[in-house]
């Protein structure tokens, strides 16, 4: 039980609270917009970034936050570009960011053992100037959200009465892929870019079965989001599991008991 109140075990608390928050705040938006799969690419791209940045010195989780940020433009520049096909720009993107990273991986071999750790997650190992990021991060997520939560609810649901009414619909398109780029890219270290998207979706998935309101189904699968990092780090650290995946397997339980309650109820 040391391990609950060690410095590294706080910092690793502190950062996945961060991340339960905004994960789970932009996946609402991606989800019903049918864009789950953009979590995928952009964690694909961030380690192709963080890769760059363990060959050049420079600090990874910035250069895999810039390479994320990059990618979103990318991605909506593609999506406006094959409006017909707009699950191509993810697939596009995808296939480049994994090539990116096969190539950084065969020129840093000395590396590589650092680069897996963003792969599966190392949330032990968040220092001050990681959680100083996911912070700023955090706090762009929710005013931004806060700010424009109709305007992104409007755009979420029907994108031509957005464009129709007059709303910025090109800038909110970007505002929003960017805002993923930036939690996906801060997420990785925490859950690992193979499990990013679970946080991002899960909770969602969860809270849509069980919500009433657009608004109650957000608050819900933040706070779903916040109990499987407490408790799948608590789990984790008691019985020296993988945090990433034991907060990830621990969504991935409550949707089934959630699935089976909601079948167990009468209509």
């Amino acid at each position: 039980m040391e391990i609950l109140f060690s410095d590294f075990f706080q910092r690793a608390l502190a950062g996945g609270l961060m991340i339960g928050i905004t994960a789970p705040l932009i996946g609402v938006f991606l989800v019903l917009r049918r864009l789950s799969m953009i979590g995928d690419t952009l964690a694909h791209v961030t380690i192709a970034g963080v890769a760059l940045g363990f060959l050049t010195g420079f600090y990874p989780l910035g250069a895999g936050l810039i390479f994320a940020v990059v990618a979103s433009f990318a991605i909506e520049k593609l999506r406006k570009a094959y409006k017909s096909y707009a699950e191509l720009s993810i697939a596009i993107i995808m296939s480049g960011g994994v090539a990116l990273a096969s190539l950084f991986f065969t020129l840093g071999k000395g590396y590589n053992a650092d680069v897996m750790s963003y792969l599966f997650g190392s949330i032990y190992t968040l220092d001050n100037t990681d959680l100083i990021v996911v912070g700023i991060v955090t706090l762009a997520v929710v005013v931004v959200v806060t700010l424009f939560f109709k305007e992104f609810f409007l755009l979420s649901f029907e994108e031509d009465a957005a464009s129709v009414s007059g709303l910025p619909v090109k800038l909110l398109n970007m505002l929003i892929t960017v805002l993923t780029a930036l939690v996906i890219s801060t997420a990785i270290k925490i859950v690992g870019s193979l499990l990013v998207s679970a946080l991002l979706t899960i909770p969602v998935a969860i809270s849509l079965l069980l919500s009433r309101s657009f608004k109650s189904s957000v608050v819900l699968s933040v706070i779903i989001a916040e109990i499987a990092v407490v408790g799948g780090l608590v789990v984790a650290g008691i019985w020296n599991l993988a945090p990433g995946a034991t907060i990830v397997l621990l969504l991935i339980t409550l949707l089934a008991l959630t699935l089976i309650g909601k079948k167990g109820l009468p209509a």
